[in-house]
């Protein structure tokens, strides 16, 4: 895959909208139309447009999934072409942890997750900026949240908890999530 079409490609709102949509779980055309409201000639051509660069994949049935290890390997290439760190993921964090950000982060993409603890957890920490203290998340938001920066949200997820940046209630229909710890900022990194 052609990293700069793919980044390209991903530029686009839409494009952006049917990915993320796609990173939470594979879902059918009409259930992706009911995820970004978008028009169904516009799913149809995105879902052309990511197929294409082999990031979406489609099953028997017409389930749209997204390629996981593609959306990795373009991030790894996009990280060997040397897109730096986008600015706004040092926001709040050290000059050490700025640092340590750099080397795992191209634009907003996670690229890998840190396997050494301290690193991992300079990693979550800033993650967990992401999230409002005091609101209370779904777990089908954090995943969309998290999904944005690596297709491994539920490692992320996980560690966040264990890590006790997030807390997590069990309820019916699913979990609740909000920040139980991190770092709090003036200003939110958005």
């Amino acid at each position: 895959m052609e990293t700069a079409r793919l980044l390209t490609l991903l530029l686009d709102v839409d494009r952006l909208a049917i990915a993320g949509a796609l990173a939470v779980r594979p879902r059918a055309t009409e259930a992706l139309i009911e995820a970004t409201s978008l028009d169904r000639r516009i799913v149809l051509n995105v879902i052309g447009d990511l197929r294409s660069v082999g990031l979406v994949t489609v099953d028997d049935r017409g389930i749209y999934a997204l390629d996981h290890q593609a959306v990795r390997r373009g991030a790894r290439e996009a990280a060997e072409i040397g897109i730096p760190m986008d600015p706004v993921m040092g926001y709040g964090m050290t000059d050490e942890e700025r640092t340590v950000l750099g080397r795992y982060f191209s634009g907003r993409v996670l690229n890998d997750i840190p396997t050494q603890r301290a690193k991992r957890l300079v990693v979550l920490q800033r993650l967990a900026l992401e999230f409002d203290i005091g609101r209370r998340y779904t777990e089908f938001e954090v995943n969309g949240l998290l999904g944005a920066f690596h297709p491994d949200w539920s490692a992320l997820r996980r560690g966040l908890v264990d890590e006790g940046l997030l807390d997590r209630e069990a309820v019916a229909g699913g979990n609740l999530y909000w920040r139980s710890g991190g770092r709090v900022t003036d200003v939110p990194p958005g």
